[in-house]
């Protein structure tokens, strides 16, 4: 369980987050959707620790995120390209992965199987540096990254940003897939309203830094509420 308490942070005279109270349950897929500037990536930074909240906590399987280090064995991430080591290759990079995580090689090429579609024959076995892929490959090297240890959470901001059509079909079905078989609980930022509508169980729309949306995804219904909401 991901719980947010009186959690604020501001950017000059900007109020970037301000969130009394949000409980992500275990299971939960949550879309996390609004326009530019609304608090998003802001918000994910401040549950990974990656920012410093003005007040307020952050709190993963009851562990303050500021405060402890034990929550990072469970919660995996890829929020953009700066989690990656560039200068080296997607195979030295899963392996440094799996090493974090005590899985050895035979592990993790056993784990990368899942994703061969994904990967679409352009990543491993390559013998080309992180750095000199194309956007959307770096992108799915990220994205495979984050889920190899088999995280009980995981956070993605804009996984379909950078990704072709069939890249991003695929991975919707794969986030599908992994939240069927683990329950896996997964927040995922997105501008694209189709694929968070259709992988998510529950959507959070913010604007301005606080959640003026936060409905249940029941046969996939809150799409409606999105359409009006952001056709304003």
């Amino acid at each position: 369980m991901i719980e947010i308490n009186k959690l604020t942070k501001s950017f000059g005279t900007t109020l970037a987050v301000n969130i009394p109270q949000l409980i992500v349950k275990d299971s939960d897929i949550v879309g996390l959707a609004g326009n530019n500037g609304a608090g998003k990536t802001t918000l994910l930074r401040l549950i990974l620790d990656l920012h410093s909240a003005d007040s307020g906590s952050v709190l993963i399987e009851n562990e303050d995120v500021a405060k402890s280090e034990n929550w990072k064995n469970i919660c995996s991430s890829y929020i953009d390209e700066g989690f990656l080591i560039e200068f080296l290759t997607p195979e030295e990079y899963f392996y440094f992965i799996g090493d974090c995580h005590g899985l050895d090689k035979t592990i993790v090429d056993s784990r990368l199987d899942a994703y061969t579609k994904l990967m679409n024959n352009e990543i491993i076995g390559k013998k080309k540096l992180i750095k000199t892929l194309s956007a959307g490959n770096k992108q799915k090297v990220g994205i495979i990254g984050s889920l190899l240890s088999n995280p009980k959470s995981l956070i993605l901001d804009e996984p379909f940003n950078f990704l072709d059509p069939s890249s991003q079909i695929e991975l919707v079905r794969l986030l599908k897939q992994i939240h069927a078989e683990t329950g896996m609980t997964m927040i995922i930022s997105s501008h694209n309203l189709e694929h968070i509508a259709e992988c998510s169980t529950r959507l959070i729309v913010m604007e301005k830094g606080s959640v003026v949306y936060d409905i249940p995804n029941n046969d996939k219904q809150a799409r409606e509420t999105l359409n009006k909401y952001f056709s304003r």
